[in-house]
């Protein structure tokens, strides 16, 4: 099974998710995604995958959302502000064979492995 997670080692969420995917045998793709950050039209899959919203990916605590005037945003504003900005990006983000989700909490994983 591939198994991907959108990682950021300085967060504990995805270290949490990380360690699950691990202990359950699996060695996922990790992409730390601040730094290489997933187009739009990845963006769109992953929504389609998890059945989210741009609003529920995105962080609307981070400071750029407000900096961006992102508040009240469509989802193609949403979708460009977090491919152009990854930082706004609601982490982590695992992708399977059975759907994506984002896994806050880390266990949220376990649905889809």
């Amino acid at each position: 099974m591939d198994v991907t997670i959108w990682h950021n080692p300085a967060c504990s969420n995805p270290r949490g998710a990380l360690k699950l995917i691990r202990d359950a045998g699996i060695e996922p793709v990790v992409i730390e995604y601040l730094g290489n950050p997933p187009d739009v039209a990845t963006l769109r899959q992953v929504l389609a995958e998890s059945g989210l919203s741009a609003l529920a990916l995105v962080r609307n605590k981070e400071a750029g959302f407000a900096e961006l005037g992102l508040d009240g945003a469509d989802e193609a504003a949403l979708l460009a502000a977090m491919a152009a900005h990854p930082r706004l990006i609601n982490r982590p983000v695992v992708r399977t064979a059975k759907g994506a989700r984002l896994c806050r909490p880390p266990e949220t994983v376990l649905e889809i492995l």
